[in-house]
């Protein structure tokens, strides 16, 4: 079968405006966005999201730009509205291990009134307590209990002021409670120590007897007495106890009924307003100091009071359904929850009202979106998420503070179960990695949410599109678009698929390239964004991108890289390569050429031994070695020593769409039939010589029209492709117009030989039941090089041995003979 030359209607898919039905996106708003062309992944999200078991997180393949993350936000509200809203979580002072705060759940706005409640019962509690204390019937049994141990006192110390009387010594006591005696001499006055160094000794010694004895008699009186004041103070603390024990509980009490009546909850609070309740009565003396006590009671006071606070950390007052939380900044405090600290004494301390909750825990009873890339990128992070997803518990720490270059007081708040779902977003390769590397963590995303690259086109799929339009232009607040430039932007979308049946499914672009048309619009005209817009904004973006690519136009036109464009040339031929930069594709030629000669070394890959090649296109150069094999060795071994070189390419090379070219620059040389160097091939090439598609095929040619139109089209000039690639053909207008008017030729061919008989204007030929093609035929003069350069290996060799023929010789003998 010959080459095919494509027509222009060929070459492009043209979406007439007029099926799309509607003069602009204006009209569209009031419809319904559907997830286009992402059914798959619809269904998968919505049974994920759904799933209430444990270990169906989502984990949410495909390309940036797909949608993936704005759909799932879409999803998990939608689906966060029918379910439960989740409890508060608060964290109490613990009155047993303070260094261990308590976790409570309250339902949703309960933890807001709590914490309330504690900070109005503590403001009560400050004139309450002292008003009680100082109430007329406390402060007459408090003066009853108090003159009471007076007496008793008073008695005691009255017998041990006559005991000391009686040898002769005077009492006196101090206000803070210490006894001072001194001995009295003959006349009643106070002896010094003068004094009794003047005395005789056995007076002396008869004194320190007596001293003694008033000594024993002292320590007798406080064995007597302080447990008359411990009494006396237990009994004040039991009657202020008693005072103020129905007023606690008052308060205790309503704020139990008002919080939590029933359940686990209603059993934990309970149990914590009992420790409050009965740590106030611990230190009722703090709320009624004495004067001189003041300000060191009211600093313990307010210390007391701080334990009562309540540290809510998830607050879902006003929250109607299930959280919906997207981190976009996964460090580990703000994921997991931090302990906060500050500096006393050269030592960090902290406390329960330190204690800060993550995502996690806010997400709790909902949604959790996290990118894969930003949570790997923190091995603690990772690691952290490993442990909570296997446990489904989460211990708030702060892990720097072991490393701190000061003491830190350590602070262990109670584990709380958390269950959230995770919606996690990656890429295809580091979800496969996962599944082989790690599938101890895989399973617990069971559910996996596959973003299509793009999907085929439909009716419903282009009205789906210029809905999503319409919805951008306005939340972006940009003009609509009309028919005819939603026309072009489909069009656009074909183009970045390379497929006419199918559309790009990342509408990322194409969100990019509405805000680009619709500022041109602006900037042009009133109204709706037309199609002229979206081309313009087209070629702004090329303009934009194209410097490298200019630069290696100039690079050919100024004969710094060798490419001929016209003319015939033998083992040389023009492929076509892409050049890749992320944010622009473009294509450029590059020449291979081909040199033969007889020998032993088969067919080297210079860019290989060189190691500029991939495996790819080391692969595809192997399939061509195999293939002229297959067409040449039936009749006698190949005894070829040859080279292929993509010529000036020193970056690199992969991929192997050059096959083709690289076998017809061979035959070329072993034939010594020289090629079109108009014509640039593009294709892969299989074992049977069947041609293979082959990506970028549009910047290919775009690239190369573009490079022959600046150095005049002559009509001569085209693009040798493989049939399967017609469908892929989305080109830009001005090649189609170069097509139009027969100055640029586009063809297209199935098998290898059919596209050296259009390089070479040879037929190709079919070989005989003997593997001999016709003479006057391309292969036939390569089989006529191969027979010449085994006979000159033989040769070389001396042999054959006198008299012995081979297979290969008999048939050599016909091969200038008529088939």
């Amino acid at each position: 079968m010959p080459t095919i030359r494509l027509t222009p209607p060929e070459l492009r898919l043209t979406i007439t405006p007029d099926t799309l039905e509607f003069a602009d996106t204006s009209a569209l708003l009031d419809q319904d966005l559907p997830w286009i062309g992402q059914e798959r992944a619809e269904q998968a999200v919505l049974f994920g999201l759904a799933m209430e078991q444990a270990d169906y997180n989502l984990f949410v393949l495909g390309e940036a730009g797909s949608g993936r993350s704005s759909l799932l936000k879409e999803a998990m509200a939608a689906m966060a509205t029918r379910r439960p809203t989740p409890p508060d979580l608060c964290y109490l002072h613990n009155f047993d291990a303070p260094e261990r705060p308590r976790a409570l759940r309250l339902p949703a706005g309960r933890g807001r009134m709590l914490r309330q409640a504690m900070a109005g019962m503590a403001k009560t509690l400050l004139t309450a307590i002292p008003q009680q204390l100082n109430g007329p019937e406390v402060k007459v049994e408090s003066e009853r209990l108090v003159q009471a141990y007076k007496q008793k006192e008073s008695q005691a110390f009255s017998e041990l002021d006559a005991f000391a009387e009686a040898r002769d010594f005077s009492m006196r006591r101090e206000s803070d409670n210490n006894i001072l005696f001194t001995l009295r001499g003959p006349n009643g006055q106070a002896l010094t120590e003068d004094d009794m160094l003047l005395l005789p000794k056995e007076r002396r010694n008869g004194i320190a007897q007596k001293e003694q004895e008033v000594l024993a008699e002292i320590n007798r009186y406080f064995a007597a007495t302080r447990p008359l004041e411990q009494e006396m103070r237990e009994s004040l603390a039991a009657l202020h106890r008693q005072a103020i024990e129905p007023l606690l509980a008052r308060e205790c009490g309503a704020i139990q009924l008002e919080i939590a009546d029933e359940g686990r909850e209603a059993s934990t609070l309970a149990a914590y307003l009992e420790q409050v309740k009965n740590d106030l009565l611990d230190h009722l003396e703090l709320f009624n100091p004495a004067e001189d006590e003041d300000d060191l009671a009211g600093e313990a006071l307010a210390q007391v009071l701080s334990r009562y606070r309540i540290n809510l950390i998830v607050d879902n007052d006003g929250l109607c359904g299930a959280p919906v939380i997207v981190e976009d900044n996964p460090l580990y405090r703000s994921l997991f929850g931090s302990i906060e600290y500050q500096t006393e004494n050269d030592v960090l301390v902290t406390d329960f009202s330190r204690i800060r909750a993550g995502s996690l825990l806010r997400a709790h009873g909902g949604f959790l979106m996290l990118h894969l890339r930003d949570v790997a990128a923190d091995g603690l992070v990772w690691e952290t998420l490993r442990r909570f997803l296997r446990s489904g518990r989460l211990q708030i720490e702060e892990p720097g503070t072991a490393y701190a270059p000061i003491a830190a007081v350590s602070l262990t708040p109670e584990p709380v179960n958390v269950d959230v779902k995770i919606v996690l977003i990656g890429s295809r390769d580091f979800y496969y990695e996962l599944q082989e590397t790690d599938p101890e963590l895989a399973r617990h995303f069971r559910v996996k949410v596959d973003f299509a690259d793009q999907f085929v086109a439909t009716d419903a799929t282009r009205r789906a599109t210029a809905v999503l339009v319409a919805r951008t232009c306005d939340t972006l607040g940009l003009p609509h678009f009309s028919a005819a430039a939603v026309a072009r932007l489909l069009e656009q979308g074909h183009r970045e698929a390379e497929d006419r049946t199918r559309q790009s499914a990342l509408f990322g672009q194409a969100t990019a390239l509405i805000a680009e048309s619709a500022a041109l619009c602006k900037s042009r005209h009133n109204g709706p964004v037309a199609a002229a817009d979206v081309e313009a904004a087209l070629a702004a973006r090329y303009l934009r991108h194209d410097y490298p690519e200019q630069l290696m136009r100039e690079a050919v036109a100024d004969g710094d890289v060798l490419i001929s464009l016209d003319g015939e040339r033998i083992g040389q031929v023009n492929g076509l390569s892409v050049v890749d930069l992320g944010d622009h594709r473009f294509g450029h030629p590059v020449r291979v050429s081909a040199r033969t000669y007889a020998g032993g070394d088969g067919l080297i890959n210079i860019e290989r031994e060189v190691a500029l090649s991939g495996p790819i296109h080391d692969k595809g150069v192997l399939i061509l070695q195999h293939y002229l094999a297959a067409l040449f060795a039936r009749n006698a071994p190949l005894a070829l020593s040859a080279s292929i070189v993509l010529e000036q390419e020193y970056n690199g090379i992969e991929g192997d769409s050059a096959s083709c070219a690289e076998l017809f620059a061979l035959l070329s040389s072993l034939a010594t039939t020289p090629i079109r160097q108009g014509i640039a091939v593009t294709g892969a090439l299989n074992q049977h010589g069947e041609v293979l598609p082959v990506g970028g095929i549009n910047e290919k040619i775009e690239g190369y029209f573009r490079l022959c139109l600046a150095a005049g089209l002559d009509g001569s000039q085209g693009v040798l492709m493989p049939h399967r690639n017609r469908r892929h053909l989305m080109l830009d207008s001005a090649v189609i117009e170069a097509v139009r008017q027969g100055l640029f030729h586009i063809h297209t061919m199935e098998r290898a030989v059919e596209g050296m008989e259009l390089l070479t204007g040879l037929p190709a030929g079919s070989a005989n039941q003997n593997g001999v093609y016709p003479p006057g035929s391309l292969l036939h003069r390569v089989q006529k090089a191969l027979r010449a350069f085994r006979r000159a290996c033989d040769a070389a060799e001396h042999r054959p041995e006198s008299g012995r023929t081979r297979p290969w010789d008999r048939a050599g003998d016909c091969l200038d003979q008529p088939v």
